[in-house]
């Protein structure tokens, strides 16, 4: 009888170490898959800002007037076809898409992906562009340029147009990245025919250099670059963005800075570093209005 309950006893007992180790095996597939599964959400389920400006000073045919702002695609593939991101961009029934900057990325240069999207959203919007570091640094930015002039895309590199409404009009202004200059700094010149007195918006890659672009009392801004700080934790926002370090202060959303307003995308690609979290790519939409 004792030895029929010792071997019960050492059955027992290796069978709950089986189970066990089991266990622990299951638990950590599972929480492997849904680690995998959280990173492909985050870094592929767009999400769509909307984002009020309020400026008395408007021309009156732009009070309603509907931006789209896309930056940093780093020739990413949202579906076939770019389908994803068309669609979402077309549901909002944008006047106007914006784009500032890495349309492709320089280690993976794919500019096929990305002028598919190109010609998507011409299809919805005209659309407006300014190049970012990538571009500048890829070497390939001419072919790049044509690509889009051939497109039917506004290309802005210091320099400015006018959009025209209801007998009305504001500035649009775009200027290139420092990466085009070979010191890597902006060389700001005033952008011929620029006025303050006019309304104006200005598209550049880099968010950084807002109290410069305040400085010229330019009314709103729209850069990129900084791809929401790629990590974003609650209560401290990204962590990390290029030419900002640890801790950015530009990374997401709207900031006023005197009579100047700059909104920064969190972009759609990634680069040297593959992976998002808890920032997932990002289309912003903004509503111009004259009054609250």
């Amino acid at each position: 009888m004792i030895y029929f309950l010792s071997k019960y006893h050492n059955f027992l007992r290796k069978n709950v170490k089986e189970t066990m180790k089991l266990n622990n095996i299951l638990l950590l597939i599972g929480l492997t898959a849904g680690i995998i599964i959280f990173v492909i959400w985050q870094n592929n389920h767009i999400v769509t800002t909307y984002i009020p400006y309020i400026n008395p000073g408007l021309p009156g045919p732009f009070d309603g007037y509907k931006i789209i702002h896309i930056s940093d695609l780093h020739n990413k593939s949202f579906g076939k076809g770019q389908n994803y991101i068309l669609s979402k961009i077309k549901k909002t029934s944008p006047d106007i898409i914006f784009i500032t900057g890495d349309l492709i990325d320089r280690r993976k240069y794919d500019l096929e992906t990305a002028m598919v999207f190109i010609k998507g959203a011409m299809e919805i919007a005209p659309v407006y562009y300014v190049p970012g570091n990538h571009e500048a640094w890829s070497g390939k930015y001419n072919i790049i340029q044509q690509e889009l002039i051939d497109a039917g895309v506004e290309v802005l590199e210091d320099s400015l147009v006018k959009l025209n409404k209801g007998g009305q009009a504001i500035d649009i202004l775009g200027i290139l990245d420092p990466g085009f200059y070979h010191n890597n700094t902006l060389p700001y010149n005033h952008i011929e025919g620029a006025d303050s007195s006019r309304f104006q918006i200005l598209l550049s890659h880099r968010p950084e250099l807002f109290d410069l672009y305040a400085r010229e009392k330019i009314d709103l801004i729209f850069a990129g670059h900084v791809h929401g700080g790629q990590i974003r934790l609650p209560f401290i926002g990204g962590i990390v963005a290029p030419d900002q370090g640890l801790i950015p202060k530009y990374t997401s959303g709207s900031y006023r800075m005197g009579d100047s307003n700059l909104i920064v995308s969190r972009g759609l690609g990634n680069s040297l570093f593959p992976i998002r979290v808890f920032n997932r790519p990002e289309i912003i939409v903004v509503r111009l209005s004259k009054e609250g």
